[in-house]
């Protein structure tokens, strides 16, 4: 049995160390020797940056404390490495590394493009007939991974905004005047997390009146109309935004207030804000009421104090089902969860080709969006204008056990 190597990579989640728990157990009742961690990821072990997580983590309580840690143990980063059929002396130099510390399996906690340093890793390795196992452990608050139902860090982030969002329904009901309150969520080019935002909806609360996601172009003239519509009807009128949506030339409509965003190594926008500060001006411009722009920002993203009991547990889950999946001999995959039931709520693990994972994006299915792109969280026609003084009880069961409805005005369907 050879020593085993794990990395985190990307945002902070509220359950990411909990994979890193995982692997690190399941790792070591396999009889690993040593698991070392990348410090600061793929970028961190190109310089030589590796930890004993034997030294650190010591007792059983270290580790149900991991789990339980909001952000990256390890540090993290986001390196994109190039093409090995184009320039390989950074594989050179990574399984040398790994040939010195006797290294037998690699695991990488990430999103999107952590999967795509897999794919790289396992495609060089395969070329040079080495036997090192390379998988990849999944984690985005985004839930836009191909091959998984849904992805941990997803479950606790939406419960966060769905929890917050109820809470600025409230504050926005205080006063008896005309409002629109603008909640930018993020994302990045996929709606999921911004679609969180109508499991405000419940007996306590009417949840927002639009829900604006990427998928769709934004229709300015379109928006306008309707958001005056609500407001004829009732006093405060709230919409969630997801941080990546377009107009119809396909700029970000956070390009319309600061063109300042830089593009990471793999091509993203390394900062997509200000698309609630632009709707909130367009309204107070083109509407003359009041407005106001909220940015959840990296708040969203490592809210430990609402983590979701399920996302740290599958968290866990699927950290040990890439060991055991590296144990049996398999590479070049990622451990994935797959849905058995909704009621009651069941999951199994299963490994997927990363190749089909990595550098992909899993988007809102179009049939789960109104005709306009305005996704409303519930008919107008139906719903009585909220109240300028309503009743806002908190809610302690939104999303605690993980599955969530998106409740769309055409549908109403389970996203976990």
């Amino acid at each position: 049995m050879k020593n085993v190597l794990v990395g985190q990579s990307g945002g902070p989640t509220a359950v990411i160390n909990s994979s890193l728990a995982g692997v690190y157990e399941t790792a070591k009742a396999c009889g690993a020797p040593h698991v070392y961690g990348m410090q600061y990821g793929i970028e961190g072990v190109l310089e030589g940056k590796l930890i004993d997580l034997d030294t650190v983590l010591g007792d059983k309580m270290d580790i149900e404390l991991l789990k339980r840690t909001p952000s990256s143990f390890l540090g993290s980063c986001r390196h994109k490495l190039p093409d090995p059929t184009v320039d390989e002396k950074p594989f050179v130099h990574l399984f040398e590394l790994f040939r010195q510390n006797d290294i037998g399996a690699v695991f990488y906690i990430g999103g999107n493009d952590s999967m795509d340093t897999i794919s790289k890793l396992s495609a060089y390795g395969k070329t040079v007939n080495s036997e090192i196992r390379f998988i990849g452990v999944p984690k985005t608050i985004d839930n836009d991974l191909m091959l998984t139902d849904h992805t941990p860090g997803y479950g606790s982030a939406a419960k966060y905004i769905a929890t917050i969002l109820k809470e600025v329904i409230c504050d926005s009901s205080v006063y008896d005047l005309r409002s629109v309150t603008v909640a930018e969520i993020m994302g990045r080019h996929t709606g999921w997390l911004a679609a969180a935002a109508s499991l405000a909806a419940g007996p306590d609360c009417n949840g927002p009146d639009l829900i604006l996601l990427p998928e769709c172009p934004f229709d300015e003239e379109a928006f306008l109309k309707r958001v005056a519509e609500l407001e004829k009807e009732r006093h405060n009128v709230i919409i969630a935004v997801s941080e990546g949506v377009k107009n119809k030339d396909g700029v970000f409509l956070c390009d319309l207030v600061s063109t300042a965003g830089q593009l990471d190594a793999f091509g993203h926008k390394a900062i997509l804000s200000g698309t609630s500060r632009y709707l909130a001006d367009l309204i107070r411009v083109r509407l003359g009421c009041k407005t106001r722009a909220i940015e959840f920002s990296t708040l969203q993203r490592c809210a430990s104090h609402l983590a979701s009991r399920t996302d740290v547990t599958e968290a866990y889950q699927v950290g040990g089902a890439a060991v055991e999946a590296a144990m049996r001999g398999e590479t070049a995959k990622m451990a994935a969860i797959k849905r058995l039931s909704d009621q009651p709520y069941r999951v199994e693990t299963e490994m997927v080709d990363v190749t089909k994972v990595a550098n992909f994006e899993k988007k809102v299915p179009a049939d789960w969006i109104t005709e306009t792109g305005c996704t409303s969280t519930r008919s107008s026609s139906a719903t009585p204008a909220r109240s300028s003084r309503p009743s806002c009880r908190r809610s302690t069961s939104t999303a605690c056990r993980g599955i969530f409805i998106c409740n769309f005005e055409k549908i109403k369907r389970s996203t976990v």
